[in-house]
């Protein structure tokens, strides 16, 4: 059962006491001994840049997923940012993707010269919405960028049935939905193309880093070359023990790769990842209950048979209409309770840039302006104990009480 006391006391935004005597920080990754002496291990190798860490990480990660390849990156943008590119996407096309996901998705699209076209959401998944993707495909549509907003896996037959006659190419924006199925398929295996992320905040975590898996080998390969300058043989090869060998470069390609200290952490993060998707079920099942008799829209899980949602994140979406205060209102009120709180997203077509850039309107996007204006994430992770749970329960509780009405 959720521990929860009488919320009558003072909030700590207006001088009462917090909740806890220390922050709660949102997101914080889970590092053990395991990491530290893999990297310790790595330090003391000779071998710091792309080598054989990375190669054992790419192996055990695809491995993991089932996937025919993958190639480890320096983020999940570089992710994105080289699907596209492999696939072709560039000047004169338009790449179809989700307002309500953070600037990376968007952003990748912009630097290969083509053109996003943001789509509304469905308001209980958070994802693309097909039927407005279908209205959004044009003649110079190149890619769908579905992405499985908070481990919530995406429609990907639907999506399929649209991308498939057209030639469409299928980009997974899978940084959320590792552990992800998706009608009864795993994630990472779906797509033309799949981008993971492993920066700090995800279910596991490289510090920086990201992945990409693909069918297509000649794709993968693509990709290893672009990641690093261009250069026709890794730097693992030209210098390792089987002797120097020289290189040519083949195209303009970028400083993308992973380091073998990044491939290192993720290495003991992999075998782990079961097990703390088991915690934050748990975790999940202990909010849903604690939240139930509150002005909240908890976070809907998969309705679809085969569907298995990764549980990234733990979003409420507050009843603004029940409360006597807004969004930042209260997530300034739970910051000084010490629980970090995160906002997942304000939506892309409300950001300076794209707001501008493309003349977009709030209304033309209005579940995702809803959701921009309601949503609210808290502490949800495999380091988040039971005593910390139950503080997060009794802040949410004693902020939202004192505000609603």
């Amino acid at each position: 059962m959720s521990r929860t006391r009488v919320h009558r006391r003072t909030l700590a935004v207006e001088g009462g006491r917090p909740v806890r005597d220390q922050l709660l920080v949102f997101g914080r990754p889970t590092i053990g001994a395991d990491e530290i002496a893999e990297v310790t291990a790595a330090m003391t190798s000779g071998w710091l840049g792309t080598g054989p860490r990375v190669a054992r990480f790419e192996a055990a990660f695809g491995a993991y997923l089932g996937a025919p390849g993958a190639v480890a990156v320096g983020s999940g943008t570089a992710a994105l940012h080289l699907a596209m590119l492999v696939a072709g996407v560039g000047p004169g096309d338009e790449v179809i993707v989700p307002s309500m996901t953070f600037a990376a998705t968007a952003n990748a699209v912009i630097h290969t010269g083509a053109t996003p076209v943001l789509v509304d959401v469905d308001p209980q998944s958070q994802n693309l919405d097909p039927a407005r993707v279908e209205a959004a495909i044009g003649p110079r549509t190149a890619a769908i960028v579905p992405v499985h907003f908070a481990g919530h896996p995406c429609p990907m037959d639907r999506l399929e049935a649209l991308a498939r006659p057209h030639g469409i190419v299928l980009i997974e924006d899978a940084a959320h939905c590792i552990e992800g199925w998706a009608g009864g398929r795993k994630v990472g295996t779906i797509g033309d193309l799949t981008c993971f992320s492993f920066y700090v905040t995800k279910n596991i975590t490289t510090v920086e880093g990201g992945m990409v898996t693909s069918g297509r080998s000649d794709w993968l390969d693509a990709i290893r070359v672009r990641a690093l300058h261009g250069l026709s043989g890794s730097a693992w090869k030209r210098f390792s023990d089987a002797g120097h060998t020289h290189y040519d470069v083949v195209t303009p390609g970028f400083k993308y790769n992973m380091t073998d200290l990044h491939a290192a952490v993720g290495l003991r993060q992999l075998p782990n990842i079961e097990r703390w998707s088991r915690h934050r079920e748990a975790l999940w099942d202990r909010y849903d209950e604690a939240f139930a008799d509150l002005p909240v829209d908890r976070p809907a899980l998969p309705g679809l048979d085969g569907d298995v949602h990764a549980r990234h994140l733990y979003v409420l979406r507050l009843r603004l209409d029940e409360l006597r205060a807004d969004r930042d209102t209260v997530l300034r009120a739970l910051h000084a309770e010490n629980v970090g709180v995160g906002v997942h997203y304000v939506a892309l077509h409300l950001q300076p840039y794209y707001r501008t850039a493309f003349g977009l309107r709030p209304e033309d996007f209005p579940v995702a302006t809803d959701l921009s204006a309601r949503t609210l994430s808290i502490p949800f992770s495999p380091g988040v104990s039971d005593t910390d749970a139950g503080d997060v329960i009794e802040a949410v509780h004693k902020v939202l009480r004192a505000y609603q009405g």
